[in-house]
């Protein structure tokens, strides 16, 4: 166990606390049992060693451990935590559970075993809680991260403190948000960048190998993660990633499922559930009429990749830019909204809002007798009226 300590240290020396996450604020940090999901690379290793640092104590009242530590390969989590109660231990965080067998029965087994401890873990955006054999869903506060909304980029590339709006502001407000935005920074200026690699934290580290190691994220998630969690036949991973680079250069993606089942060599049931798990690890986001009650047999009217970093990795050259344009969108409002397809405009928002998304030069033609319409444009600064520039959606988390 000591040396499990003092891996712990070292990564608690090496954490950096300039600048946090939006979603530090929102966990409720004296739940007894959080859990973190989320996409590798989004930055929920770093996250919470951040609040270890800035709020607990160093010493043996506090441990981090990775469950994929090769420790693990002949200790248990229980009687690691067990003797970490028994040294004084009250904070107990654990990293990348899904990659312990038999994570949720134990986490359960100690929720209910030690009432003092308290427990945070993290864990890929396929772990279940709900449906895992020992249901966690009823002892566990569980919270969602996503990758770095445009305004958390803009806050960490250029040490800057731009507040978050939520989406009754930014309809009712948007023209003096953004005004106040403009008069601190140019927008504009960097919403390029953001798009092409400003998404995943990691960009900070080796700039020029950013779309390596996004490449490598990519390939663990599909050749470790699915079929590990959700059991995909690892020969067909490279039809799937063949079928991500046709979603990067699509307008937006459609999707002809007898088709490309065929093409794949799956079934039409099978080629469906493949698809609605490739929103599961956050690497598209699947459009439907109807958000409510959406199973893996499915259907989706409309694909995108999840966020827009993901096209210029599949597709450097091809990126789409009115592809870009409605993936930005979705991206940064579904994240905290209901995003559904409406047959009359490009999204349909919490059941209320329609909104369609173009270039500076979209007018609202299509949309001018809808009520709670929308028109969201990119290359402009300021809106007026109910047409709203497109990067500040981007101030939503």
């Amino acid at each position: 166990m000591e040396i499990l300590h003092e891996k712990f240290i070292r990564k608690i020396e090496q954490t950096q606390v300039k600048f946090t996450r939006s979603l530090m604020h929102t966990i409720r940090w004296d739940a007894r049992l959080i859990g973190l999901k989320g996409a590798r690379g989004v930055g929920k290793t770093t996250l919470m060693l951040q609040y270890i640092k800035q709020n607990l104590p160093i010493d043996q009242a506090t441990l981090y451990v990775s469950l994929d530590n090769i420790w693990f390969g002949e200790n248990t989590l229980s009687d690691l935590t067990d003797q970490f109660v028994k040294r004084g231990g009250k904070f107990l965080f654990l990293d990348e559970v899904h990659k312990y067998p038999n994570w949720s029965q134990e986490l359960k087994n100690i929720y209910d075993d030690y009432p003092e401890l308290k427990v945070v873990f993290t864990g890929s955006s396929l772990l279940e809680i709900l449906n895992a054999r020992a249901d966690l869903s009823r002892r566990a506060v569980i919270y969602t991260m996503q990758g770095l909304s445009y305004r958390e980029y803009l806050n960490l590339t250029l040490g800057l403190s731009l507040p978050e709006v939520n989406l009754k502001q930014l309809l009712e407000n948007h023209t003096a948000i953004a005004r106040e935005v403009n008069s601190k920074v140019k927008p504009l200026e960097h919403f390029s960048t953001y798009l092409k690699s400003g998404y995943y934290p990691f960009f900070q580290e080796i700039p020029e190998l950013y779309y390596n190691r996004l490449e490598e994220v990519i390939n663990l998630i599909l050749e470790i993660e699915l079929p590990l969690l959700r059991k995909v036949e690892v020969a067909y991973v490279s039809k799937l990633k063949q079928l991500l680079q046709i979603i990067s250069e699509s307008v937006p993606f459609i999707p002809n499922v007898s088709k490309l089942s065929e093409r794949i060599g799956v079934n039409r049931n099978t080629f469906i559930s493949y698809i609605y798990f490739l929103q599961e690890a956050n690497i598209t986001r699947n459009l439907y009429k109807d958000a409510k009650g959406i199973t893996q047999m499915q259907k989706p009217d409309k694909i995108y990749l999840e966020n827009t970093n993901l096209q210029y990795a599949f597709s450097p050259n091809h990126a789409n830019t009115g592809n870009l344009r409605e993936t930005f969108f979705i991206n940064q409002l579904g994240y905290k909204h209901t995003v559904e397809y409406s047959p009359e405009s490009d999204f349909f928002i919490d059941h209320t809002f329609t909104f369609e998304v173009g270039g500076k030069t979209k007018t609202d033609r299509q949309i001018k007798n809808t009520p709670n319409s929308f028109i969201v444009s990119d290359d402009l600064e300021y809106g007026i009226g109910n047409k709203i520039p497109l990067w500040l959606f981007g101030f939503l988390y």
